[in-house]
């Protein structure tokens, strides 16, 4: 009750507004318009069942696997994503990730718990992970994305997060606005495993923001992997 008092009394002084229009958001919570809320595509169904990929119209079985899974087999086991990047998550994502619209975090790991209760709910997950980010944009940023956002999913399912599980060892361009092929060079060799020695034996919960082509996270994959993973499993609040 008194958090709930704290929470309305915060909520006159400092109206909270939308992550998604920049409206009055609703007063139940959250950083969201009822509106916005609504428009949030969540993917429920007919999508990739081994990267998570939403398909358009009718897949042929439930066991559907996208053209790029089926012609390269993913390093990652299983990825998946709690809605399509577009409209207003797309605008709460990018406030996020690019304005530091902090107060968003914990709209937008609800996302990404709430997909990994759904997707990974029997599947064995010691520790949760993220992509990290090159050192100079985390200069410039102040904080990695993805890893806020890991932090707060690990705590939400009391799994231990262990950022340093992969570094980057090279820089890379941004990824946006790269076509599949020239994602997967510009980030070929871009990350090396924190501590091999500490990875090997363990299944991973990798956390990022946004997953488009998978290039990166695919990346992440085949490092952890390649130290001795036993499994990873990739979540994004998003899909690309």
């Amino acid at each position: 009750m008194i958090r709930e008092i704290g929470l309305t009394f915060l909520d006159i002084v400092y109206p909270r507004v939308c992550g998604g229009c920049g409206g009055a958001a609703m007063q139940s919570g959250g950083h969201w318009c009822w509106d916005c809320r609504r428009k949030i595509e969540l993917i429920a169904d007919r999508y990739c069942s081994r990267c998570g990929d939403p398909i358009f119209g009718e897949a042929d079985h439930p066991f559907f696997v996208c053209r790029t899974c089926g012609s390269g087999e993913p390093r990652f086991d299983l990825a998946r994503s709690a809605a399509r990047y577009s409209g207003p998550l797309k605008n709460a994502i990018q406030e996020f990730k690019y304005r530091a619209g902090l107060h968003l975090l914990r709209d937008l790991a609800d996302l990404a718990t709430a997909a990994v209760r759904v997707h990974y709910v029997h599947k064995p997950i010691d520790v949760v992970t993220c992509v990290p980010l090159r050192a100079s944009r985390l200069r410039e940023r102040g904080y990695n994305q993805a890893q806020l956002l890991a932090e707060r999913v690990g705590s939400d399912l009391r799994l231990p997060v262990w950022p340093q599980a992969l570094v980057r060892v090279r820089k890379t361009e941004t990824q946006a606005g790269l076509a599949a092929a020239q994602r997967r060079l510009n980030v070929a060799g871009a990350f090396g495993p924190g501590r091999p020695s500490w990875i090997k034996g363990r299944n991973f919960l990798l956390v990022d923001d946004v997953m488009t082509t998978g290039a990166t996270v695919n990346e992440c994959a085949k490092v952890l992997k390649q130290a001795g993973a036993c499994r990873v499993y990739v979540v994004t609040v998003a899909r690309g």
